[in-house]
C-alpha cells in the first residue's frame, strides 16, 4: 500500500508501489518524492521503452544519478566528444550545470534507478510534463516552457 508520509518521517515503499507518471513516454515510479524527504532528494524507477529518452537538458539546481538495472542507454553529456553506452550495473552522474541527454537504444525497455539531489521541484516539473503528455506528445516550445519554470534548460545538442 502506498502511504503518504510527512516530510523526514521514515517510511517503506513496497515493490511496484509509488506514484506513477508518464514523462514523455518514460514511466516514472516514485520511491521517494521531495515532499517525503523534505527536499533532500527524489528517487524513482524510470522505465524507458525502446527509442525513448530525455532531450539534451541542463539542471541549474540539482544533480541526477542513474543506475541501470536492465536494458542499455546511450548517455551524451557536455564536454564529451562521444556518447557513452551504459549497460546493466552501469552508472552515470549528471552534474548540475552540465548538459546531458539519455536514450534507450535497445530493443527492450530499460529500467533505471534515478536519484535527484536536492529535490528542487523536478517532481512538480515531471507532473506537469505528465499532464502535458496526456493529450499526446507536446510540442517542443511547451516542453521548454515547463522545464524553464523549474530551472531546467532544454537545449539543442552540442555541435
Amino acid at each position: 500500500m502506498d502511504v503518504k508520509v510527512a516530510a523526514t518521517e521514515p517510511f517503506v515503499r513496497e515493490p511496484a508501489a509509488g506514484s506513477t507518471l508518464n514523462v514523455l513516454g518514460v514511466t516514472h515510479i516514485y520511491k521517494a518524492t521531495g515532499a517525503e524527504t523534505a527536499g533532500s532528494f527524489s528517487l524513482w524507477e524510470a522505465v524507458f521503452p525502446p527509442g525513448t529518452g530525455a532531450p539534451p537538458h541542463t539542471h541549474a539546481s540539482e544533480d541526477e544519478a542513474f543506475y541501470v538495472l536492465s536494458g542499455e542507454l546511450v548517455i551524451e553529456f557536455e564536454g564529451e566528444s562521444a556518447p557513452h553506452r551504459v549497460a546493466p550495473g552501469g552508472f552515470f552522474f549528471g552534474a548540475r550545470g552540465r548538459r546531458h541527454a539519455i536514450r534507450n537504444v535497445g530493443d527492450k525497455p530499460a529500467r533505471v534507478l534515478v536519484l535527484c539531489a536536492a529535490s528542487c521541484g523536478l517532481d512538480q516539473m515531471f507532473a506537469e510534463l505528465d499532464a502535458a503528455t496526456a493529450a499526446g506528445m507536446p510540442e517542443m516550445g511547451k516542453l521548454v516552457a515547463i522545464a524553464a519554470k523549474y530551472g531546467v534548460t532544454i537545449e539543442p545538442p552540442a555541435a
